[in-house]
C-alpha cells in the first residue's frame, strides 16, 4: 500500500488513498508534530511568497522607493504588535484553564483588540511627523492614513490565538498563507501594468488582509459563539495575566521591528531600502522558530513544570539546529542571493546580512525558551530580565548607527540578541530552580525526530 496505484474509472483515475491519508494526518492532525509540520510547510510557502513580493518591490521601486514603502507600512504592524497588552497570550492561557468560558473570554478579547487598535492609530498619527522628519510630507501623510490598518492587525492576533488554542492550526495557518498571497497577486498586477509606486504598493499591503480577516471572523463566530454577558468578569480575568505577559509581546515586537523604526529615523530612504532587503532575507530563517512557537505554547500551557521544560528544551534544540544550518547557507551565499534576487544595487548589504543571520539564530532560540515561562504562568519576571537584553539594542543603535551606518544596526541587534539568550538561560535556575535546557542537538533528539517521522509514515 506504500505506492500509489490507480485505474481508470469512468474516465477518472481512482488512486490508492494510502498516501493521501498520510498527508491528511500530517496536514489536519492536531498532534504536536502534525501541527508543527503543517505550520512549517505553511511558513515555507509564506517565505517564498514574501521573497517574491520583496523581489518585485525592490526591482520596481529601487532602494529609494523601497525605503519610502517601508516607512508607509511599518507603523500599523509595529504599533499593533507593540500595544497588545498581552491579550492574545492571556486568551490562550485562560482558554486552556477554563474552556467552559470560551465565549465570554473571546468577546472580551475582541473588545480589547478594538480599543488597543484605536490606541495604536492615535500613537502612530501623533509620532509620525517627528520620526519621519527626513521624508517628504506626502510620505508622512500617507503613513498616517495607513494607521487605519492597525485595529485589523490587532484583531488578527486575537483571532489566531483563539483558533490555535482550539487546535485549529490549519485555520490559523490559512490566515497566514492567504494574506501575503493576495498581496503578491496585487503587486504582480501593478508590476505587469507598469503602475507600481510606493503609495500603490502600500495600499496593496494594507488591503490584502481584509478578505482574510472577514473570513476569520466568520469562522470564530461559528466556533465560539461569542456572548457579551459577564464581560466585566472576563476582562478582570484576562487583564492580570495579559499585563504580566505583555512585556514578552512587547519585547517580541520591539526585537523584530525596533531596528527598522530607528533606521528610518537615522538613515536616508535609499539606505532604508537596502536595510529592509537584507532584513527580509535574514528573517526567512525565523520560519522554524515561528512554526514551533505557534504550537508549543498552546500545547504546553497548564502542564506540570517538568513536562513543560522537557518539551521546551527539545523544541529549542530542534529549531535551533535547523535555523543554524540554514543560516550558514545564507551567510556563505548571501552576496550571490542578493544580486540574483534583488539586483546589483543591494549587494552592499552582504556583511549586514551576515550579522542579521546571527541575530536571528540567537533571538529565535531565546523566544522558544521563553514559552516555558509563558506556559507555567510566570511571564512577569522573565519579561523584565529579557527586557534588559533588548534594552541594550536602543543605546547600541544610537551609538553604532551614526558611526557605522547599516553595519552598526546589524551589530547592535546581534549583541542584544546574544544577551537576551544568555539571560533567558539564567532564568531557569533563578526562577524555577531547574537546570537550563541543553541547547546542543544530541542523539536522543535525533532519535525522537526519527521516531516521529516513522509514526507519520506508518
Amino acid at each position: 500500500m506504500g505506492r500509489a496505484s490507480g485505474r481508470v474509472v469512468g474516465g477518472d483515475v481512482d488512486m490508492d488513498t494510502g498516501w493521501i491519508s498520510k498527508l491528511q494526518r500530517v496536514g489536519g492532525g492536531q498532534s504536536g508534530l502534525s501541527a508543527v509540520l503543517q505550520s512549517l510547510v505553511v511558513k515555507l510557502l509564506v517565505v517564498a511568497i514574501n521573497t517574491a513580493t520583496g523581489i518585485i518591490t525592490a526591482r520596481m521601486l529601487r532602494p529609494d522607493g523601497r525605503g519610502e514603502l517601508a516607512a508607509m507600512i511599518l507603523w500599523p504592524v509595529f504599533l499593533a504588535n507593540a500595544l497588545t497588552l498581552g491579550v492574545p497570550s492571556s486568551l490562550v492561557y485562560n482558554l486552556r484553564r477554563e474552556p467552559e468560558r470560551e465565549s465570554q473570554f473571546l468577546s472580551a478579547a475582541l473588545l480589547l483588540g478594538v480599543l488597543l487598535g484605536l490606541a495604536a492609530i492615535l500613537a502612530g498619527v501623533a509620532l509620525m511627523p517627528y520620526w519621519l522628519a527626513q521624508y517628504r510630507m506626502e510620505t508622512i501623510l500617507i503613513a498616517q492614513w495607513m494607521m487605519l490598518h492597525a485595529p485589523l492587525c490587532t484583531l488578527m492576533l486575537v483571532g489566531r490565538a483563539s483558533l490555535e488554542v482550539r487546535g485549529e492550526f490549519g485555520l490559523s495557518n490559512a490566515t497566514l498563507f492567504f494574506t501575503p498571497l493576495l498581496g503578491l497577486a496585487g503587486l504582480t498586477g501593478l508590476a505587469l501594468a507598469g503602475a507600481m509606486t510606493p503609495f500603490r504598493a502600500a495600499l496593496t499591503y494594507v488591503f490584502n488582509g481584509v478578505p482574510v480577516f472577514c473570513w476569520m471572523v466568520w469562522r470564530m463566530w461559528r466556533l465560539f459563539r461569542p456572548r457579551w454577558t459577564g464581560l466585566l468578569a472576563s476582562l478582570r480575568t484576562l487583564l492580570p495575566y495579559g499585563v504580566r505577559a505583555y512585556g514578552i509581546d512587547l519585547l517580541g515586537a520591539l526585537s523584530l521591528q525596533i531596528d527598522q523604526a530607528l533606521v528610518i529615523g537615522f538613515l536616508s530612504p535609499a539606505a532604508m531600502g537596502t536595510y529592509v532587503v537584507a532584513l527580509s532575507l535574514s528573517r526567512m530563517l525565523q520560519l522554524f522558530q515561528q512554526a514551533v512557537v505557534m504550537v508549543l505554547f498552546p500545547k504546553a500551557a497548564a502542564r506540570p513544570a517538568d513536562e513543560v521544560i522537557a518539551l521546551t528544551g527539545r523544541a529549542a534544540r530542534i529549531s535551533t539546529v535547523m535555523t543554524s544550518m540554514a543560516g550558514i547557507a545564507v551567510m556563505l551565499g548571501g552576496q550571490w542571493m542578493l544580486r540574483l534576487l534583488y539586483g546589483a544595487e543591494f549587494v552592499a548589504a552582504t556583511n549586514l546580512l551576515r550579522l542579521l543571520v546571527l541575530e536571528v539564530i540567537f533571538a529565535s532560540t531565546a523566544l522558544v525558551l521563553a514559552q516555558a515561562f509563558m506556559a507555567l504562568g510566570r511571564p512577569g519576571i522573565v519579561t523584565m530580565l529579557q527586557g534588559l537584553g533588548l534594552a541594550l539594542s536602543v543605546p547600541l543603535m544610537l551609538v553604532l548607527i551614526p558611526r557605522y551606518g547599516l553595519l552598526g544596526a546589524g551589530l547592535a541587534l546581534a549583541i542584544s540578541a546574544a544577551v537576551r539568550l544568555l539571560l533567558m538561560m539564567l532564568c531557569f535556575p533563578w526562577l524555577l530552580n531547574e537546570r537550563s535546557p541543553k541547547l546542543l542537538f544530541g542523539r536522543e533528539d535525533w532519535m525522537f525526530v526519527r521516531q516521529q517521522l516513522i509514526k507519520v509514515q506508518a
